[in-house]
């Protein structure tokens, strides 16, 4: 039994951080009531967890390389229990934000550093076992953040959802520091700053963008100013890496087919399958009064249907080794699937119970396609680029999450605003806003008597309509990726003589 105690010591660490990515989502309008946000302070929320998380992935592997992976492990946790605590203090949302930023930072070093623990720490079947294990965990943790943050919410306080990480960490932490082992001694070499920081810059500057468009408006200068800055500085960093000796994304990597596709469905699964549910929270509590408890409950369909698929097929990949193109891109196609049909059902009268269907669909086919995502990626690059190519994944994934949550807030407050200027709203674009940061309860306060059963039957409508649009772009962008998820994962005979020639490096993840 104890040499599964670092197994449950990682298994610990990565539930806590990936499932702080959406155990937010459902609180969100309890957040904006309670801290008075606006609906970008209400974005960022999300995504500066997601962001950070992404851009810091690969650098803090060349730090863990440096100081070892036991050490970066231990310290990542330390640093996420210590911002957890913060983000439960916190008294406005700038206090909110900066400190999900820091939850960021150490949850990226502790996510750089588990792949290398499992390899230290396990070898043979029991490795399998253990990479199994955490790919179950992995794929789950995203599902079952809103039932939580629901249930705590509705239980003591959205504070909760971040104090229950103190004593899991610590817990964690104990538990490292007496059974971790790390058989990749630290080394000398150099942190690749310059790509951490231009690559970070790239994402933040779209993301702002994204977000900024949509406040102010898509004809406004700032927001294309910071749009226009992503792919210049996305350039910069391409620059960079291919002149950097110890890049943290070694970028001829990216012209393995196998290994792009793997990218590319990453990508889409966060983007398709989780992003949306900051709006669907929204439309559940804000508009049709549903408690947290009762969203949590609402969405737990694709919960149960994800972690099935995800065991069934985790199974499946262990005793049969299918192709795996086929099996991520059957799981894109259930996402969209899901998403599609939930757009399809969803329209102004509709209840809860239309997105059922939807989530069903949506969760089999996470269940299908995320077990198969880190085992393709590791396999489709050379041994020694094995953690790189890791990280990249785990990048991906938090990337598609963080601008999905940007782009799809758009699309929400864009077709809101249209349904409410042909309902006679006045200002619909910023009474869209207001009905994006869950804040329809205030608008119907402020509204008189006689004009609140029109303007009710209004936000119901708007809201239905911005969900889904959301459903229906999500739907059309995993669809969108299927069939080229399958054309670069489709597997073709190849000798190690023939793969992608990389110079060797320390192992990172």
């Amino acid at each position: 039994m104890r040499k599964w105690l670092p197994l449950a010591t990682v298994l610990l660490g990565t539930f806590m951080l990936l499932i702080d990515v959406t155990v937010v989502n459902v609180a969100l309008p309890a957040v904006a009531g309670d801290l008075k946000t606006s609906f970008g302070s209400l974005q960022w929320v999300v995504e500066s967890y997601a962001l950070v998380l992404a851009a810091l992935v690969l650098g803090t592997g060349s730090i863990a390389d440096l100081l070892g992976h036991r050490r970066t492990y231990l310290g990542g946790l330390s640093v996420f229990a210590l911002s957890s605590l913060a983000c439960g203090l916190a008294p406005g949302p700038e206090a909110l934000i900066a400190a999900r930023v820091a939850q960021g930072i150490g949850a990226a070093a502790m996510l750089a550093t588990v792949f290398t623990l499992l390899n230290g720490n396990y070898s043979g079947r029991d490795r399998g076992t253990a990479y199994g294990l955490w790919g179950a965990v992995a794929g789950i943790s995203a599902s079952v953040g809103p039932i939580i943050g629901g249930l705590i919410t509705e239980a003591v306080s959205w504070r909760w959802i971040f104090f229950v990480n103190l004593p899991l960490s610590v817990i964690a932490i104990t538990l490292g520091a007496v059974v971790l082992g790390d058989v990749h001694a630290s080394t000398r070499g150099r942190v690749d700053v310059l790509g951490v920081v231009t690559f970070t810059a790239a994402v933040a500057a779209l993301v702002y963008g994204l977000i900024r468009a949509n406040e102010d408006g898509w004809g406004h200068p700032a927001a294309w100013a910071w749009i226009t800055a992503s792919p210049v500085l996305l350039a910069l960093f391409a620059a960079v890496e291919l002149r950097a000796t110890h890049p943290m994304l070694d970028l001829r990597l990216l012209l393995d087919r196998s290994f792009a596709g793997v990218l590319l469905a990453a990508f889409f699964l966060s983007f398709s399958a989780f992003a949306g549910f900051t709006y669907t929270s929204v439309w559940l509590q804000s508009v049709l009064g549903m408690s947290p408890i009762e969203v949590a409950l609402a969405g737990s369909p694709l919960t149960i249907a994800s972690f099935a698929a995800s065991v069934a097929v985790g199974r499946l990949l262990h005793s049969a080794e299918p192709e795996p193109g086929p099996v991520i891109a059957c799981g894109l196609a259930l996402i969209g699937a899901g998403g599609i049909v939930g757009g399809l059902l969803l329209h102004g009268p509709a209840g809860w119970d239309v997105l059922v269907p939807g989530h069903v669909l949506t969760g089999v086919g996470a269940g299908v396609a995320a077990p198969a995502l880190s085992s393709t990626a590791m396999s489709s690059v050379p041994a020694e680029r094995g953690g790189m190519a890791a990280g990249a994944v785990n990048t991906a994934r938090q990337l598609g999450l963080a601008l999905g949550v940007a782009v799809l807030g758009a699309v929400f407050s864009a077709r809101a605003g249209h349904v409410l200027s042909t309902r006679g709203v006045p200002d619909p674009a910023g009474t869209s806003r207001v009905l994006s940061a869950g804040r329809a309860p205030v608008l119907l306060d402020g509204t008189q008597e006689g004009g609140r059963t029109a303007l009710d039957s209004a936000l119901r409508a708007a809201s239905a309509g911005g969900v889904g649009w959301t459903l229906w772009v999500s739907g059309i962008a995993a669809a969108l990726a299927c069939p080229a998820v399958l054309v670069l994962l489709r597997r073709a005979p190849r000798s190690d003589a023939d793969r992608l020639s990389v110079t060797a490096s320390p192992e990172r993840t």
